[in-house]
């Protein structure tokens, strides 16, 4: 009864194009995503605890020194902006 109710496998079919030269680069079709390179826990197998001392160390890294500067520009532009579309009154803030 097995041999009726086991699932077949997939066929495989192992395209390779004519002029195509596999120098140790990987397939050309393969889908990869663009910052897969770039991280540091992409595919990375291992437990809780290894996973988890990755991602402390991750938090670690300095990143770019004027980003806060820069999201509290961009965070103040926008505030300006939603306040000016609700008609709020801005001369409260300064003095008579």
């Amino acid at each position: 009864m097995g041999r009726f109710s086991r699932l077949r496998k997939n066929k495989k079919y192992g395209y390779t194009p004519r002029y195509y030269d596999d120098k140790g680069e990987g397939s050309p079709f393969k889908m990869e995503q663009r910052l897969d390179r770039f991280r540091s826990t992409g595919g990375v197998q291992g437990g809780i605890k290894s996973r988890l001392n990755r991602a402390l160390r991750d938090s670690r890294q300095e990143g770019d020194p004027n980003y806060k500067l820069r999201f509290l520009l961009v965070l103040a532009i926008l505030l300006l902006v939603v306040l000016y579309l609700l008609d709020f009154d801005l001369s409260i803030f300064f003095p008579e």
